[in-house]
């Protein structure tokens, strides 16, 4: 539960961006007559209100059936939010300054001289802050109509001093956070699936969130999602929303019933969904163990459902182990614990599906809540992988972190 603190502080800087924001159009643009004045403070604030209200009553009302546009206007004022708050930093420098030149220098900084500029430094300092508010706001606006969809392969290459021989050169290939429900219709899914298919990869495996909610989420997408292409069988794990947490069931049978669809869908699909247990692959004599958790949180408000020994005490003494567990917390909880296991997959942050994702530089919001996050990490011969998800979760976008399909290629050291 957040602090009153937290909450008071998250209002005081909504109204402070949202006085701003009004301060900076008007200085801007400054109409001449009384009458424009009135005019712009009138349609800059029935704008503002409005935005709010129609976002208030998207998320206060049930959808229905098929995704629609709640998701949508329930961003709007966020995305004019991140620009608001932007224009906040320089309009608020410049009062800071205005106020020294008054008490310092008893005068004003936009003081009439005898050459006065075309603009005023108010109103140079205003429409510079709406250029700079303008781009986070245009990001997440590109990251609703293009960046949700907009998929990309990422390509790891892994060595290890005890991969068998005949597994040298194998290609796993990882999805995560699918989030049917997010999704109005198939053909983005159907665009994954064919990338998917295109990287020829030895194995898939799935590492959870294959639903927002529901087990029906899925289901208008199994067909598209049947089309992944395996000659080895296809794992799958549960991430923490395929428990159905998050709604409100009529009784505790129908969550129970909820969760058993959803493992008939993965079935459906043609995903061996692994509950707290393990598979050996076998390859020219040789074998890897596939090794697949419940959801695991180090996190307080997130489930402790996986049983890490039951399933790894099933993997044997197969000298090569992958594991699949949704929470990359889990790794420095419990994982590190084994040291047999080379490989965890994750998913779960989606690397908040915003940021900045560079090859020098790589941050998001989300990393000071989980100390891995997003990519590679590595402590002595164990490896984790966070994948940043396939899907999307509340904001119906991608920025930066955009959706990923990740191939690893494992080779022997």
């Amino acid at each position: 539960m957040r602090s009153p603190f937290f909450l008071w502080g998250m209002l005081a800087l909504i109204v402070l961006a949202e006085i701003y924001g009004y301060v900076a159009v008007r200085t801007a643009f400054a109409p001449a007559s009384v009458g424009g004045r009135r005019a712009m403070a009138v349609g800059y604030w029935l704008l503002t209100v409005g935005t709010w209200a129609v976002a208030i009553w998207a998320g206060s009302t049930r959808q229905t059936g098929a995704v629609t546009l709640k998701p949508y206007l329930m961003c709007l004022p966020l995305v004019l939010l991140a620009g608001k708050t932007v224009v906040v930093l320089p309009l608020l420098l410049e009062d800071v300054a205005r106020l020294a030149a008054r008490l310092f220098f008893r005068g004003s900084p936009d003081a009439n001289t005898a050459d006065e500029p075309l603009l005023s430094r108010s109103q140079f300092v205003s429409r510079l802050a709406l250029g700079l508010g303008a781009l986070p706001a245009a990001a997440l606006l590109w990251g609703m109509i293009k960046g949700a969809t907009n998929y990309k392969v990422r390509r790891v290459s892994l060595k290890f001093p005890n991969l068998p021989p005949a597994f040298d050169g194998f290609k796993v290939l990882q999805i995560s956070d699918l989030h049917t429900g997010s999704f109005a219709s198939t053909e983005p899914l159907q665009r994954a699936v064919a990338l998917i298919n295109a990287q020829k990869a030895d194995l898939i495996l799935m590492t959870g969130d294959l639903v927002n909610n529901i087990a029906t989420e899925v289901e208008p997408h199994i067909p598209a999602l049947q089309q992944i292409r395996s000659d080895l069988p296809k794992f799958s794990s549960l991430g923490n929303h395929d428990y159905g947490d998050y709604v409100q069931w009529p009784s505790l049978e129908a969550k129970r019933e909820n969760l058993a669809r959803l493992a008939r869908n993965h079935a459906q699909i043609g995903w061996r969904l692994l509950l707290d247990e393990s598979q050996v692959l076998e390859r020219g004599g040789d074998k890897i163990a596939i090794i697949g958790v419940q959801n695991w949180s180090s996190h307080a408000n997130f489930p402790k459902h996986g049983n890490l020994a039951q399933a790894h005490a099933q993997s044997g003494d197969a000298p090569f182990k992958i594991l699949l567990s949704h929470d990359p917390s889990h790794w420095e909880a419990q994982v590190l614990n084994y040291p047999d296991i080379d490989l965890t997959l994750s998913g779960h942050t989606h690397g908040m599906q915003f940021g900045v994702n560079l090859p020098f530089m790589k941050w998001s919001p989300v990393q000071y809540v989980y100390k891995q996050w997003a990519g590679l990490y590595r402590q002595g011969r164990q490896h984790l992988y966070v994948n940043t998800g396939l899907g999307y979760l509340g904001y119906p976008g991608r920025v930066g972190f955009l959706p990923e399909i990740t191939v690893f290629e494992l080779r022997r050291a």
